[in-house]
């Protein structure tokens, strides 16, 4: 039997590369011709002699050997190989360290960032960050019950930001299927969570549907006395009908007067990230009053980058508050008209008044196509289409500028 004295003074005789000192219990030390010192513990497995390695000395002791050596004769009298559990035991551990849910969303994340759309890759990991991880993000993945991910949802709920909870919990969910794809876990809590929060009220975004008020609305622009940039980004909005974005942000190079069009490129588009690097410019074909509404627009800031530039500094477009507030100068609250309203205006009327397909005005509203044929679908068999009806389009507000006002 060693003692720690015996352990301490132990030498490899100059002759030797190694030296074994018995402790008993087939608990040895070994001694390398350059003095290092381990412990071993050989057994029998299967007919075949092996030994499993504990450790240093004097980092383990003599006492912590023979403690780990009573514990590996406990686990080979359970039929299993001491040294293929600790191999196990260890894989977990690393395992472990790549399974807490944070690692895993921080992961999922850096797969998806390549085709998901910066402002979106920027709010799913924002909000992760503020509100999941702190909660869950060091737990396993398989230790994640409903109940557990339910916790810190009810907390963002309870600020009033239900549509954020139920971004959330969607969001973990596909956190979690990430991981059932990966083995990590076998089990996804999130889908468990539908209907335990409350449900999102959506609000349509205000908008004039009914011709008569179109028509005053139009009348409002034409009377408006405000900048001339403020008027024709009215006029532009109800004539084009596109994302408010692309409006204010309207670059003089994507104006083709020769081609009576607008050409919107890809990046510039509300898409995938793999949409805007490879996908198609958008088309807007202009009617005439459109086509002299930028010409109008030409004599002021036809020199600069931007057809709506910043009134502060030209290296910018203009503010995204600009029709909104022009539209509330006008006595259109934000209750009746939005920017953005002048989409479902324009697909509302022409749908019920002047029976436009609408799928002629979805391609020119540039909504992605679902179904078999996505993306892939021609948009060119439908240009010439889109410009007979921006053409309808333009004329009927004319005509609708003309009509009668409505009594109030």
């Amino acid at each position: 039997m060693l003692t720690e004295l015996a352990c301490k003074n132990a030498s490899c005789p100059s002759d030797k590369k190694r030296a074994r000192f018995s402790d008993g219990g087939n608990l040895y030390l070994e001694v390398a011709s350059n003095d290092s010192k381990r412990w071993f513990w050989k057994y029998t497995v299967g007919g075949k002699e092996k030994r499993l390695a504990i450790g240093s000395y004097p980092a383990v002791k003599l006492k912590e050997a023979r403690a780990a050596r009573d514990e590996a004769r406990k686990v080979l009298q359970t039929g299993a190989d001491p040294t293929q559990r600790r191999r196990l035991d260890k894989a977990k551990v690393r395992a472990t360290a790549v399974t807490t849910y944070e690692k895993v969303a921080r992961e999922f994340h850096a797969l998806k960032q390549r085709e998901w759309s910066d402002a979106h890759s920027t709010k799913w990991l924002r909000l992760q960050e503020s509100n999941l991880f702190p909660w869950i993000g060091g737990l396993p993945l398989g230790e994640i019950t409903a109940n557990v991910l339910l916790e810190p949802l009810r907390r963002v709920e309870g600020k009033g930001l239900n549509e954020t909870a139920v971004s959330l919990r969607q969001y973990a969910g596909q956190v979690f299927r990430y991981g059932i794809a990966t083995g990590r876990c076998e089990d996804d809590p999130a889908t468990k969570l539908r209907g335990a929060l409350g449900a999102v009220i959506v609000k349509n975004m205000a908008a004039v549907l009914d011709p008569r008020k179109a028509g005053d609305l139009m009348r409002a622009i034409d009377d408006y006395r405000g900048l001339p940039a403020t008027r024709e980004a009215l006029l532009l909005s109800a004539l084009l009908f596109q994302r408010p974005g692309n409006i204010r942000a309207m670059e003089w190079s994507w104006v083709d007067f020769d081609g009576s069009q607008v050409v919107i490129p890809a990046a510039s588009m509300k898409r995938t990230k793999q949409a805007k690097l490879n996908g198609e410019p958008h088309l807007v074909p202009l009617a005439p009053q459109a086509v002299a509404s930028l010409r109008r627009m030409k004599v002021l800031t036809g020199r600069g980058r931007y057809v709506f530039p910043s009134l502060l500094t030209g290296e910018r477009p203009m503010s995204d508050n600009t029709v909104n507030t022009a539209l509330r100068r006008m006595g259109f609250d934000n209750t009746e008209m939005t920017a953005h309203g002048f989409r479902a205006m324009a697909r509302t009327i022409m749908v019920d008044q002047l029976r436009v397909n609408p799928e002629v005005i979805e391609e020119q509203l540039a909504h992605g196509k679902s179904g078999p044929l996505g993306t892939a679908y021609n948009r060119t068999q439908l240009k010439e289409q889109r410009r007979e009806m921006m053409v309808l389009w333009a004329n009927y507000l004319d005509q609708l500028r003309l009509s009668k006002p409505m009594t109030s």
